[in-house]
């Protein structure tokens, strides 16, 4: 009875901290433990009571499973764990303090005040130093890393790989943190982070994905580092569908049907309005300059120039189908170009051939005049010489 007392003094003194702006540090949590140790008045029966029990049930440390009595497939190893468990089922503690006040089934944690505080939660796994220290009714949790998820209390369905991964979080349910200090600020939904630290500006926010870089506190986004400044020479642009596959586009034949010209289809880029706008402050918060065309309009030109979201709505512009059609209204130019140009040398060429002749034509004119000239002279009487007195 009186070590029941001093449990649940203990118990106390850590409930009372959640009502503080900060929580407990882990030192302090670690020296209450040690205190409470010396309570004269915390001693069980000596010796401890050793080896297996009825109903696949065993016990080794002081007042290890104190107060089972028909909860089966437990096993406590450390002091004072599951020392409140009576009759849940399927529990494995090991390490002092582990599973303390538990009172659900299926629960198992390992290390030194693991799942210390957990009252109903159910199928919860805690590896490490005060790992899901402060979990109460929070289920189907998962926590491996010292101080992982330290601060859950009612979340489900969270895992947390790493050192102080998702260490802030309360009630936040179905994140993911794989990584030292991920998602390390997060108290809420949804998120996936991978890598150190991975997430860690993501506090409020839900759905959003970080791989490799902190990433920021905005609901429904992605964050990957390392791409934005690096260069990936000879390679293709990464696109996206409706459902959220990444892929990439392929221009060999060997995976196109019905290969045609486009012909005049991509005269209809004539009647598209290319427009500047700038994003709404949500999306885009310092409102840049954006050049571009909008979607709704696109479809009225042509519906498979569209990109389309999940509910069918007109979404983005198939760019690269826009290039294509430049490109085939390029071509058209070009070959009236080059015939253009072509007619003209030929009339150059005609003109010059002509020139040529009508030269070679005075030239000849001029060459008889002269002849003629010539023998008109050769034929002038001779100056007859007048004898005037």
């Amino acid at each position: 009875m009186r070590a029941a007392n001093s449990l649940d003094k203990l118990a106390r003194f850590f409930r009372n901290s959640r009502d503080m702006k900060t929580r407990t540090p882990p030192v302090l949590i670690t020296l209450a433990l040690i205190c409470f140790v010396l309570l004269p008045n915390a001693q069980a029966v000596v010796p401890a009571p050793d080896g297996g029990y009825p109903n696949f049930t065993t016990a080794e440390g002081q007042n290890a499973l104190f107060g089972l009595t028909t909860g089966a497939g437990n096993t406590g190893v450390g002091w004072y764990s599951l020392f409140s468990d009576t009759t849940a089922n399927f529990n494995t503690g090991v390490g002092a303090g582990t599973l303390v006040l538990n009172t659900g089934d299926s629960n198992t944690a390992i290390g030194a005040a693991a799942l210390l505080l957990n009252t109903t939660g159910t199928e919860n796994v805690a590896v490490g130093t005060d790992a899901l220290v402060y979990n109460e009714t929070g289920s189907n949790n998962t926590a491996t890393g010292a101080f992982a998820l330290f601060n859950n209390i009612t979340g489900d369905n969270n895992t947390a790989l790493g050192l102080n991964a998702l260490q802030n979080n309360i009630t936040g349910t179905g994140n993911t943190a794989l990584g030292g200090g991920a998602l390390g600020t997060n108290t809420g939904s949804n998120n996936t982070a991978v890598g150190l630290l991975a997430g860690l500006a993501v506090t409020t926010a839900s759905n959003v994905i970080c791989i490799g870089t902190s990433g920021n506190d905005v609901s429904n986004s992605c964050f990957i580092g390392n791409i934005f400044g690096s260069t990936s020479s000879n390679g293709v642009a990464v696109l996206v569908n409706s459902n959220g596959r990444l892929g990439t586009m392929t221009s060999s034949a060997r995976f196109k049907d019905e290969i045609k010209p486009i012909d005049k289809a991509s005269e209809a880029l004539f009647a598209l309005k290319p427009v500047s706008f700038r994003y709404k402050k949500e999306i885009d918060p310092a409102r840049t300059s954006q050049f571009g065309l909008v979607a709704e309009e696109v479809e009225k030109v042509n519906p498979d120039l569209v990109v389309r979201d999940k509910e069918g709505k007109p979404y983005t512009v198939r760019y690269d189908a826009v290039n294509a059609m430049l490109l085939n209204e390029f071509l058209k130019e070009h070959r009236k170009t080059q015939e253009l140009e072509a007619t003209i040398a030929k009339q150059q060429k005609d003109l010059q051939a002509t020139a040529t002749h009508q030269q070679k034509q005075i030239e000849a004119l001029s060459a008889g005049l002269q002849k003629v000239s010539a023998q008109l002279e050769t034929k002038k009487p001779a100056p007859q010489v007048v004898n005037n007195p």
